[in-house]
């Protein structure tokens, strides 16, 4: 029986370095001189994986985003890997905006990563494991023929290429 090469495809995000990018977005607030005496603020809930925003208006807020966006990827942390809502009005006439993270490949982005790896028609078998993906084959080749697919096609969340066996 002849070997079978596999390697998974994931989604997934550092919540510890998340955490620092929060708390170095937060350093910054302090320390700029637009948000002196605003209700500005930064705060991350490790375990609903959201960061809420909230600012006195809506250019602060943008701000807050650019602040957020550099400091995630001065982190290595993709910007695809956070979705931002829509701002809602909070109290005392300030803006609050939740950012959720992005962990996991959903069901219907897994069924076109699927549908994408099988219209290369190499003899790589992508199968759905729950949050990731399983892509194997008999070559190694058809499995880097994949991975380098996907690099230079990426979907719009981030991607990580892990368990090669």
């Amino acid at each position: 029986m002849a070997q079978q090469f596999s390697f998974d495809i994931v989604s997934q995000v550092d919540l510890q370095e998340v955490d620092n990018a929060v708390n170095q977005a937060k350093k910054e607030l302090l320390t700029r001189f637009d948000f002196k005496g605003s209700k500005s603020s930064i705060d991350f809930n490790k375990t609903d994986k959201k960061i809420q925003l909230i600012a006195d208006d809506d250019l602060k807020l943008r701000n807050l985003q650019d602040i957020l966006k550099m400091r995630l990827s001065s982190r290595k942390i993709s910007t695809k890997a956070v979705q931002f809502k829509d701002p809602e009005k909070a109290f005392e006439g300030t803006l609050r905006q939740e950012v959720n993270l992005v962990v996991g490949i959903a069901q219907e982005k897994a069924k076109e990563i699927v549908k994408s790896i099988k219209d290369l028609k190499t003899k790589a078998q992508p199968s759905i494991q729950g949050d990731q993906i399983r892509v194997s084959s008999k070559s190694k080749d058809e499995l880097q023929t994949v991975i380098t697919f996907l690099r230079n096609n990426p979907p719009d969340i981030p991607l990580q290429f892990t368990n090669y066996r």
